[in-house]
């Protein structure tokens, strides 16, 4: 009888990261971006139906990069939590917390135990009642969780995307939501500047005047968005 293959466990967990980091590669970039009237959230996608942001609840947006049918399905579980836990006890209690918690536990869980880890990362954002209570959990494909205040960004090349974010922000900022749009817009062009058929783009929107905050930006008034920076 032969003996059985054997992968030390240092050793498999790298193999995963490593298939991990691959898959989530081949993506185009998407970024969050903090500003006193809001969130923006911004992807570099070409598909009008194939959405990379999305909503998940009154103050909650959902970015994400990888393989399309698994951040779908973790977008969709994230609804049903959300849903659920408004209606069990109040509103108040869906936060970006416990559904970045909801989504590391399932992703951890993959990733040192499933067949083959998710191909994703994610962020979840939440919008504050001033710009200084917006938060940004991002999630790695190994369930780890970072929090972020001003800005995150997922995807390739997502270290030169967020110095180009600061460079921007170290100048004239992010002052109102067309302003972050365009600086995002600026910080995820590497050949030139995207169009607005290149990106998708919402917003969680302060002051909004209603109990949802999330919309979408298209058409002429995303070209009008960007326009405003020529």
């Amino acid at each position: 009888m032969s003996a059985p293959f054997y992968v030390s466990p240092d050793q498999l967990m790298q193999d995963r990261a490593e298939f991990a980091r691959k898959g989530i590669s081949r993506g185009r970039s998407v970024l969050a971006l903090s500003s006193p009237a809001g969130i923006a959230l911004v992807a570099e996608n070409r598909s009008d139906s194939l959405h990379k942001v999305a909503e998940i609840y009154d103050r909650i947006g959902f970015l994400a990069v990888g393989r399309y049918n698994e951040f779908e399905a973790l977008r969709v579980a994230g609804i049903r939590q959300a849903d659920l836990r408004g209606y069990s006890y109040d509103r108040r209690d869906v936060t970006a917390r416990g559904l970045a918690g909801q989504y590391s536990q399932l992703l951890g869980a993959a990733f040192s135990g499933a067949e083959k880890p998710y191909e994703v990362e994610l962020v979840v954002a939440e919008l504050g009642f001033e710009a200084a209570g917006d938060v940004l959990f991002q999630i790695s494909y190994d369930g780890s969780i970072s929090e972020h205040h001003r800005f995150a960004v997922l995807g390739r090349d997502s270290d030169g995307i967020a110095a180009r974010v600061r460079a921007g922000l170290d100048g004239e900022g992010a002052t109102d939501l067309p302003a972050a749009v365009r600086l995002a817009r600026a910080a995820l062009s590497e050949d030139g500047p995207l169009g607005a058929d290149a990106l998708e783009v919402a917003v969680l929107e302060r002051g909004r005047g209603s109990r949802r905050t999330f919309h979408r930006v298209t058409g002429r008034q995303l070209e009008e968005w960007l326009v405003e920076a020529q």
